[in-house]
């Protein structure tokens, strides 16, 4: 039995990586899909995975008017929204001596106002007794070298699902944090020199965390989806962590 029948979801960074894997699994469960993203030739790259039932929407969810933009369109295609992924997020690390205005800026923007305006704009959209999954991170609790500002961003989301559940008890909103660990995805190509490069970073992280391997998209998407379903309508303003054991072992 498909458990997203019909639903409407709406997933921020949907064309690569965990939002892309989710946007598949969300469309095998019967899912009405619409994804997100700031570039337009990413956007149709995923479309041609999806399929031509996906709604593909441009835009920057750090730009209010975009966000706005974005939920007026799922409307009028779809209806309103069953479950909605702040997924649209970017890994942006560094040395806290070396860290500039602008980086800290950038995933600021994207990470944390981002998140909190991905949601804030989606309510006049969202159907009462909707979900709505903010992808968070492990490092949100854990300290790691160079990571300061994202995992600074990172926690707020953690906090916001929190404060998001209490406001909106009364709507039977659920908001949810999912927390990965290294997953593997484009990321390490947009933060490298190389493809080689690229492919080093990820064996580290991936010999990083106890059980020695990078997760995998479709491992994430499978957890989103338990949240967006009513397998997990018990659930509000908690976590669920799927990290391969590295905050805690």
């Amino acid at each position: 039995m498909q458990q997203l029948k019909n639903k409407v979801a709406v997933i921020t960074g949907g064309s690569s990586g965990i939002g892309l894997a989710t946007a598949k699994r969300f469309l095998a469960e019967g899912a009405k899909v619409a994804i997100t993203g700031r570039n337009q030739q990413t956007l149709d790259k995923a479309v041609q995975q999806l399929g031509s039932s996906v709604l593909a929407i441009q835009g920057d969810v750090s730009q209010l008017a975009d966000l706005s933009r974005i939920y007026q369109t799922v409307e009028s295609k779809f209806g309103k929204i069953d479950s909605l992924v702040v997924n649209a997020g970017v890994y942006v690390i560094g040395p806290l001596a070396n860290f500039t205005e602008e980086m800290f800026d950038k995933v600021s923007d994207i990470n944390f106002k981002g998140a909190f305006f991905s949601v804030q704009k989606a309510l006049p959209f969202l159907k009462d007794g909707a979900s709505i999954i903010l992808i968070s991170s492990t490092v949100n609790g854990k300290g790691i070298p160079n990571h300061a500002a994202y995992s600074a961003t990172k926690a707020a989301v953690r906090s916001m699902a929190r404060s998001f559940s209490a406001e909106l008890l009364d709507r039977k909103i659920r908001v949810n944090t999912l927390a990965p660990g290294p997953i593997d995805t484009p990321v390490f190509e947009s933060i490298t020199g190389s493809a080689e490069e690229a492919r080093a970073m990820a064996e580290a992280m991936g010999n990083f965390t106890p059980v020695k391997r990078l997760g995998h998209p479709d491992e994430i998407a499978a957890a989103v989806l338990y949240l967006a379903s009513e397998e997990s309508a018990f659930m509000l303003g908690a976590e669920l962590l799927l990290d391969g054991g590295l905050r805690d072992l």
